[in-house]
């Protein structure tokens, strides 16, 4: 009933299997790829035919995690699976990313790979397994596939790498580190780090590289076994169309393309475009060319003379040569009410961040397949259509927004102070409101300025820089702060953000079919002189957090309480916990070990909060004077409340330096009184004193020298 294909390979210790032929067969490619115990299903299935008149190549992955995968049922009042989280948008586009660019060179027809997470054994993370899954069900697939690829974990754990290590090293690790490729060169990174330099990133992504070849010779090998005959797909030849449109356009094109202005450039090659359009399509009779083949091809003239320049001469569209940064300008403090705010603008590239501080009421719970966690950390990064000049549909965020805002997220979070430390949930987002290349580099800059504005101590300031590459052949040059349109038409977008120690934070795309060690080498350098520049230039506006919390932010105070007492600070149904919020002001969030945060933008709110709370979880010292209230009158002594629900007596003995014949000679109920705990009898009870207490000042009476 099954033919079965299957091959197994020992890869960073453990064994991953690989198997075609029993579950999804009527997809184009099926695999099941298993790790340990924890096992994914890839699948794909490509069209037949193009669309008519499809003018790009229509790939959607879809990663998703089942809950059943860990033996879970999932939250939610449908109990069910819902829109994909933050963590299976980000897995999809770590997946896309590599596979991409090694479809053939014209392929349009709509395909779609779905990978299905369907057990996770909480060591190993199913989002590589998922990568190699999904390259070898498209090797096995017959779609016009350059691959295999493979991909890889790095760790960094005491000075040494680790090949996918188990979930559980990962917080012992200085760098998160995903790298995927071919046999022969690097097609993707991404990366969260620890200050690390450009030398040990690149000895992560090169011991990565060598460490999945194994899986690609697996793919292979299982692609001999049971791979589909490959389909029938030949390239168009329109090479006589780009040659007309070369003669009709080139000479103003490079005129076009040496406009510095974004917005004036933009116009005048549209311009020529629409004189190329107007010739060829509406006045070319039966003999037009389809419109999407035609803007194929005015596309590929302009890469030819944009590159070619850059190549030939080693000067930029904007006039820039290959390292120099465009202008930047630093502003802090710009927004009166919020906690912390800067505009960043770099050259036509601009980011508005704001920093807003929170309590622990605030944190982000996140229902994840190994457990739900909280986040006390937030960047969401925002592109509206006005930032390039366009009108355009406003909705809820893309793919792309929830990658920039997590790439700009890794840049940052090594460098937050420790929660115990600092503990503020904080939020910042990123508005872009104008964009020419690399508005995520820029949102990390903004982060860094209205971070430090708010007066979080980061422990360095953070700043980042968009690296772009031009390869024809042998020959290849490597470009700093890269424009939208060399990011277009180049081969390469290698993002790099950190502090003047260490790199936080790397992301390469290639959109060729892989780079080699020697040019990332010379990108990294080139990347960390561009990102000392802006870091000196973010310093004219703030160097490091300011010494106080802004004006409306909220004051946190953390204090401990035995783990018995917690119960009594809440109270029955929560009664006594939210009568000290509604009285007070200030909020409470008390942790399962005693931790107890208290916050307020009043100063006084929190220290009624600290004193109410202290009355309730602390105990009276014996020795110590404290203030309190005549709360009974009888006749052998007074009764006072003297520590939060506590009350004591104080015998007619202990009323004054004198003999007292009745109690009410000196106190009444109601009475302000200062007693000192003396101690407790031999039942428990407690023991007060007025008479060792001046009653006016609160001092106690020193006793007089015989």
């Amino acid at each position: 009933m099954f033919d079965i294909h299957r091959v197994e390979v020992e890869w960073g210790g453990r064994p991953l299997v690989l198997e075609t032929g029993k579950i999804a067969r009527q997809a184009d490619g099926a695999v099941m790829a298993t790790y340990g115990e924890t096992k994914v299903l890839a699948t794909v299935v490509s069209a037949k035919q193009p669309k008519p008149g499809q003018d790009f190549f229509p790939l959607t992955v879809n990663y998703q995690e089942k809950a059943f995968a860990a033996g879970k049922i999932p939250g939610g009042y449908f109990k069910r699976e819902g829109r994909p989280s933050e963590h299976e948008t980000l897995t999809s586009r770590l997946i896309d990313r590599p596979i991409r660019p090694l479809f053939a060179d014209g392929y349009k027809n709509e395909t779609q790979v779905v990978i299905t997470v369907l057990s996770h054994d909480m060591e190993n993370a199913p989002d590589i397994l998922a990568m190699v899954a999904s390259s070898a069900a498209l090797t096995l697939s017959g779609v016009p596939f350059m691959g295999p690829i493979g991909g890889a974990r790095v760790g960094f754990i005491n000075g040494e790498y680790v090949l996918n290590p188990l979930v559980d090293d990962m917080p012992e690790s200085s760098l998160d580190l995903v790298v995927a490729g071919t046999a022969d060169a690097v097609l993707m990174v991404e990366s969260e780090a620890k200050e690390l330099d450009e030398d040990t990133m690149l000895g992560a992504v090169m011991f990565g590289h060598r460490g999945f070849q194994p899986v690609i010779d697996a793919i292979i090998k299982l692609a001999e076994a049971a791979a589909k005959e490959p389909r029938e797909f030949t390239m168009p030849d329109h090479s006589s169309l780009y040659e007309q449109i070369k003669g009709m356009a080139a000479d103003e094109l490079k005129a076009a393309y040496a406009i510095t202005a974004k917005t004036e450039r933009k116009n005048a090659v549209d311009a020529v475009k629409a004189k190329v359009v107007e010739t060829l399509i509406t006045n070319g009779g039966d003999a037009a060319p389809e419109a999407t083949v035609l803007g194929d091809q005015f596309k590929k003239l302009e890469a030819a003379i944009v590159r070619g320049a850059i190549l030939d001469t080693g000067s930029r569209i904007d006039g820039r040569d290959l390292s120099t940064v465009r202008a930047i300008s630093s502003e802090v403090g710009i927004l009166p009410r919020a906690h912390g705010s800067a505009l960043f603008t770099r050259g036509e590239t601009q980011a508005l961040a704001v920093a807003t501080l929170g309590t622990g009421e605030d944190e982000q719970f996140v229902d994840a397949l190994e457990g739900t966690y909280k986040s006390h950390f937030m960047l969401h990064y925002n592109f509206p259509p006005y930032s390039v000049g366009e009108a355009g549909r406003m909705g809820s965020p893309g793919r792309r927004e929830i990658g920039h805002g997590k790439l700009a997220w890794r840049a940052i979070n090594p460098m937050l102070p420790a929660h115990h430390d600092f503990p503020y949930t904080l939020r910042v987002v990123s508005e872009v409101t104008e964009s020419n290349g690399s508005s995520s580099m820029a949102t990390v800059c903004g982060t860094s300025l209205a971070l430090m504005d708010a007066g979080v101590p980061l422990k360095a300031p953070v700043a980042g820089i968009a690296m772009g590459l031009i390869k024809e052949g042998d020959r290849f040059a490597v470009l700093s702060d890269i424009l939208g349109d060399e990011d277009h038409l180049g081969d390469m977008d290698f993002k790099v953000a950190g502090s003047a120690n260490g790199i936080t934070s790397l992301q390469m795309d290639i959109k060729i079919q892989g780079i080699t060690e020697e040019i990332m080498k010379v990108a990294l350098g080139q990347a960390k002189d561009g990102r000392v520049h802006i870091l000196g230039e973010m310093s004219k506006a703030i160097t490091e957090a300011r010494s106080e919390l802004g004006e409306h932010a909220p004051r946190i105070e953390v204090m401990k309480i035995p783990v018995d007492k917690i119960r009594e600070v809440i109270g029955s149904g929560g009664k006594v916990i939210r009568e000290i919020v509604e009285k007070t002001g200030a909020k409470v969030n008390i942790e399962d070990d005693g931790t107890v945060k208290i916050a307020s933008a009043d100063g006084k709110a929190i220290k009624a909060a600290v004193n109410w709370i202290n009355s309730i979880a602390a105990e009276p010292e014996v020795g110590m004077i404290y203030e309190g209230t005549v709360v009974k009158c009888v006749d052998f002594g007074a009764f006072v409340n003297f520590f939060g629900a506590k009350d004591g007596l104080v015998h007619i003995s202990q009323l004054a330096p004198r003999k007292v014949a009745k109690v009410t000679d000196v106190v009444k109920e109601g009475d302000k009184v200062w007693v000192k705990l003396m101690g407790f009898d031999e039942r428990g009870k407690v023991r007060l004193s007025m008479k060792v207490v001046d009653q006016d000042t609160g001092k106690e009476i020193e006793k007089e020298e015989d």
